[in-house]
């Protein structure tokens, strides 16, 4: 068995590793490699037999501005084993090599998984993390500010995808834990601009999704700082709660009601490293389009 790793460039490869993932996960990145989104942050390692991928780990570089020191992170992510060879340790194999690889080079590792993977993880070092999820305050005023709202932007309109882009990966820090190189994974879930939204007057851009009355504010991309009253009062849209994807900036958090994020039957948060135990302490969380 072989161990291939580093090769999104490789067609031949990435294919087989877009096989398996499509097979396992349901989602397909041809497309996004074919978009020019792929910086080089993404690191697959898999094993290989007979010219098959079976396995896979892959490594997540992650730069962020935590409560505004500079943090190197390793976010794990598809991990997988094709389903006729499971229970060979494969992908305990992968881990292994990837933790031994990585450890000493960053401020921490992290992955998020089922919670029923809670034994496996515990057993090769990880921990467990609670994550907290922020929700605008009931009372907080409603007045949106006229004729200034956020307007739904049009994945058709080159020029206005090409402004997302370039804010994308100039992004200035709107959060209290600000994914830095966030290009490739923004652009992973936003692409089509299928849930941006764009406000003239403030030149920032809003990712938002309403779920029944819940509206899901998943982002905030701007070049230069901009408040959350500053957002908030530019959201026309109907809603009885707004919970956002990002924890919010020390100076806006009177604005927000926290409180546990119940994980039971989703992602649970799995890290190794002492600078990761401040994202519990401080009750952070991983922004939501951050996730591998």
């Amino acid at each position: 068995m072989e161990l291939v790793f580093d090769y999104m460039k490789n067609d031949t490869l990435r294919h087989q590793l877009n096989a398996l993932t499509q097979k396992i996960y349901g989602f397909d990145f041809e497309s996004w490699m074919a978009g020019g989104y792929f910086e080089g942050d993404y690191i697959p390692y898999s094993l290989m037999q007979d010219g098959r991928i079976l396995a896979n780990v892959s490594v997540n570089r992650m730069h962020f501005i935590q409560n505004g020191i500079p943090k190197y992170y390793i976010q794990l992510g598809t991990v997988m084993t094709d389903e006729a060879f499971r229970k060979r340790g494969l992908a305990g194999r992968l881990m292994e090599y990837v933790l031994k690889e990585y450890e000493n080079t960053c401020n921490g590792i992290y992955l998020f998984s089922n919670p029923d993977a809670l034994g496996f993880y515990r057993k090769i070092g990880f921990q467990e993390s609670d994550q907290y999820q922020y929700s605008l305050k009931k009372e907080w005023p409603g007045s949106i500010k006229s004729g200034a709202a956020f307007r739904k932007t049009c994945g058709q309109d080159g020029q206005m995808k090409q402004k997302y882009m370039d804010a994308v990966k100039n992004c200035a820090v709107n959060s209290a834990l600000e994914h830095v190189n966030k290009f490739g994974l923004q652009m992973f879930y936003t692409a089509g601009l299928d849930n941006v939204y764009y406000a003239d007057d403030l030149d920032c851009f809003a990712i938002m999704e309403k779920t029944e009355d819940t509206l899901i504010l998943k982002s905030v991309i701007s070049t230069q700082p901009v408040s959350m009253r500053d957002i908030v009062s530019h959201i026309d849209t109907v809603y009885s709660s707004l919970i956002i994807g990002f924890p919010p900036a020390s100076g806006d958090l009177d604005m927000f009601d926290v409180s546990v994020y119940d994980d039971r039957n989703d992602t649970r948060l799995f890290y190794r490293g002492r600078d990761l135990e401040r994202i519990g302490k401080e009750k952070l969380f991983f922004p939501q389009l951050s996730h591998a």
